[in-house]
């Protein structure tokens, strides 16, 4: 009987897990582009030379995409290196919610703030802005923006200043993630909900999805990482000038990714909770329902997924394990029992790696798929996870020994 009631839970749930993944029908196939201008102000200037006649046809852009990321891995430090922003400032304005689909009930719910705002009768909010040190062709997309949560200083009082940046999943809208970070401030701990590249209002005005984050243009899916690793750096130096000491990250699905990254790269990250996690960024684009359409456009050139997995080694977790590992963390990982878009055994695959390299991490397992997450009452057990770990994880922070003034220089970038 527990058998039988098993297999049809199952059953249900990818049922419904299939029905949110399709309802949106703006998801466009793209032709394969491979990206090489993305790349290549970095590439040329770290001694990189692209193989000849490597862009005439898709096999010799292939194996020269490869060469690339061999290379990147090879210059990672170089490659996420960054100057601080000099223009840091907060502004206020009315939150919009920068909606991804076109279903009539988000279109009614993003009028309606629109009305709101324009009666003034919706509170304006805080956000940090800064001029990315990644450039791309889109003025707005090299804005930065994050959303300021800080804590209340009576919250704050008698520990270290502490501070969370919080990187929402592929396509979210502005208003995503904006009530853990409330959550997090009843802790004492400000965070600051950065909205990733090419999302919401860095969104260029010919886009109706984050698309240029994640796409079949291999290139550019590479700077995109790159331009967030970079821009979650900047978040905490700008938090160290307010006087901030402690810092963790919470990254789901695309943001889990970004996220990691920066941690491994970052030993100022201390605390990290990933919700939704994989070792390889071509693995979950070629399994995952939410990338189909991606999926499609590399079939189109024959693509494999093991090769998919090879040109995009160099924005994947699994090549920065080790150095994730080396500094000291506390690590919450979460993944769905029903999950079509980071599969579970993609989940798995993390938390063996975890175990095998001593990281401190505690597993969280959620009974629903990948989108079910966000609904009731999943999305309750994924808050509740998520806050009280981010909550236990702060207060064992704040009773270790304050990093001396010189190594937090050496620690800054």
């Amino acid at each position: 009987m527990r058998r039988m009631l098993g297999n049809l839970y199952a059953r249900w749930m990818y049922r419904w897990e299939t029905d949110l993944t399709t309802r949106d029908t703006n998801r466009i196939v793209r032709p394969v582009e491979w990206g090489f201008d993305w790349l290549q102000e970095f590439a040329q200037s770290h001694g990189f030379s692209f193989p000849q006649h490597s862009s005439q046809d898709d096999a010799a852009a292939e194996r020269a995409m490869l060469q690339l990321n061999d290379f990147i891995l090879r210059h990672r430090t170089e490659f996420f290196a960054y100057q601080t922003p000099q223009d840091f400032v907060l502004e206020e304005r009315h939150p919009q919610l920068f909606p991804t689909n076109v279903r009539p009930r988000t279109l009614k719910q993003d009028a309606r703030f629109r009305r709101l705002a324009a009666a003034g009768r919706l509170p304006k909010a805080q956000f940090l802005r800064f001029t990315s040190p990644v450039r791309t062709p889109y003025p707005e997309n090299d804005r930065v923006n994050a959303r300021w949560f800080p804590a209340p200083s009576e919250k704050m009082a008698g520990k270290p200043k502490q501070a969370i940046i919080v990187m929402p999943q592929w396509n979210a809208d502005a208003f995503s993630h904006n009530a853990l970070c409330s959550i997090f401030n009843r802790f004492g701990v400000s965070a600051l909900r950065l909205s990733k590249p090419y999302h919401d209002i860095r969104r260029p005005a010919e886009l109706e999805r984050a698309d240029y984050a994640v796409s079949a243009n291999v290139g550019r899916t590479i700077s995109s990482c790159r331009q967030a690793v970079i821009d979650i750096r900047c978040c905490i130096d700008w938090l160290q000038q307010q006087g901030y000491e402690q810092f963790g990250i919470l990254g789901t699905s695309l943001g889990s990714c970004y996220a990691f990254l920066a941690a491994a790269l970052d030993s100022r990250v201390r605390v990290g909770a990933f919700n939704h996690a994989s070792m390889s960024f071509g693995d979950v684009v070629w399994t995952g329902q939410s990338t189909r359409h991606i999926r499609a456009a590399f079939e189109g050139i024959s693509m494999t997924q093991q090769r998919l997995r090879d040109v995009w080694a160099a924005v994947s977790p699994s090549y920065y394990m080790d150095q994730f590992a080396a500094s000291p963390k506390k690590v919450l990982l979460v993944h769905a029992t029903y999950d079509l878009t980071f599969l579970r055994e993609y989940s798995l695959q993390v938390i063996e790696n975890f175990r095998r390299r001593g990281i401190d991490f505690v597993s969280k397992v959620l009974p629903c798929g990948h989108y079910t997450t966000g609904e009731t009452p999943y999305k309750y057990m994924d808050g509740w996870y998520i806050g009280s770990f981010i909550y236990s994880a702060f207060k064992h922070l704040a009773a270790l020994p304050a990093v001396p003034a010189p190594e937090k220089e050496l620690l800054a970038r």
